[in-house]
């Protein structure tokens, strides 16, 4: 059950350094139908965990055969996984970018050679099967003017604080469901299985990894609804992930951050901002989120560029990630 418990990736990274090994194809094989499982069940978790651990399994068994050295069957596991990332989100770019910042930390041109070809090939059959369209639909007509900078400084200040915020609990989360020593990491998914049957009736969409969510994040939603569905959808997150379920993180978070940036364009509209630049706040407080969390800046910033094709928010993501 280790082997595929919570996203996979501490795990692809435990067999790059050496430190964690298991046998690829059975691991392959669980996670695939566990992480469908979590899903189907309505579990608050993402596809592109288990996506980014299926295709560092798929590709430490290809190395097995093809590797003729140690640094080769790593950057062959590391392609791998940026292939699963590329395939999950549709973003070839932020694949790579998070084989480099995520997984090595340095760059290299044998490094960003490998893992972008994988990445680039895993995007075109994914859109060979759902089409070209980007995940977020977002409409973004007008850039945030010069002269509304200081709310980003602001927005980057409680994404900062939210994402200290977030780690802190989920550390809390996992560690709570340790300390009964009667519940077994193999009845722990339990929890948030009877809670998703619950919520199904009580709270539908606050359940999977968060696209119900996407159609309320308007400004016509009331300011009071998106704190619901905020405070929901995290306390949820933090019962699926924390319980080691199988499940990435990335999606429910970028749903979080969103939700977040969607109440302070509220807040920025009633002050007198101008409507249209509402979506903008959505996306930009996602990739801020992003890097909050994952701590890896550049990859947030280029996924959210790939998710949503809005080019000209660039350059308020990079302010909002830096700050």
């Amino acid at each position: 059950y280790k082997a595929i418990s919570g996203s996979g990736i501490p795990q692809v990274k435990g067999i790059l350094v050496g430190g964690y090994q298991a046998p690829w194809l059975s691991t392959l094989l669980a996670k695939f139908f566990g992480g469908a499982a979590t899903i189907l069940a309505g579990l608050s978790l993402g596809r592109e965990g288990p996506s980014i651990q299926l295709g560092g399994c798929a590709a430490e068994g290809m190395a097995k055969v093809l590797a003729k050295s140690r640094t080769e069957k790593r950057i062959l596991i590391a392609s791998g996984a940026s292939a699963g990332l590329a395939a999950a989100f549709n973003a070839p770019l932020a694949g790579a970018m998070f084989a480099v910042e995520e997984v090595f930390k340095y760059i290299s041109p044998l490094v960003l050679l490998s893992t972008v070809a994988s990445a680039v090939t895993a995007d075109f059959v994914s859109k060979l099967v759902f089409g070209m369209a980007p995940v977020f639909s977002f409409s973004t007509p007008l850039p945030i003017p010069l002269s509304g900078y200081w709310l980003l400084l602001l927005l980057g200040i409680v994404l900062g604080v939210a994402g200290t915020l977030y780690n802190t609990i989920l550390t809390g989360t996992i560690a709570l469901y340790k300390r009964p020593a009667w519940l077994k990491p193999a009845y722990r998914p339990i929890i948030p299985f009877v809670l998703a049957g619950v919520l199904a009736f009580v709270f539908p969409s606050a359940l999977g990894g968060g696209h119900a969510i996407l159609d309320s994040l308007k400004l016509s939603t009331p300011i009071y609804s998106l704190l619901l569905i905020l405070v929901v959808k995290f306390l949820f997150s933090m019962i699926s992930f924390g319980s080691g379920a199988p499940g990435g993180i990335f999606f429910p978070l970028l749903i979080l951050g969103g939700t977040v940036g969607a109440i302070a364009g509220h807040i920025a509209c009633a002050a007198g901002l101008n409507p249209v630049l509402f979506n903008n706040f959505i996306i930009i407080a996602m990739a801020g989120y992003f890097t909050a969390i994952v701590r890896a800046p550049l990859t947030g910033v280029v996924l959210l560029l790939e998710m949503t094709g809005s080019f000209q928010n660039l350059l308020p993501m990079m302010a909002v990630s830096l700050i």
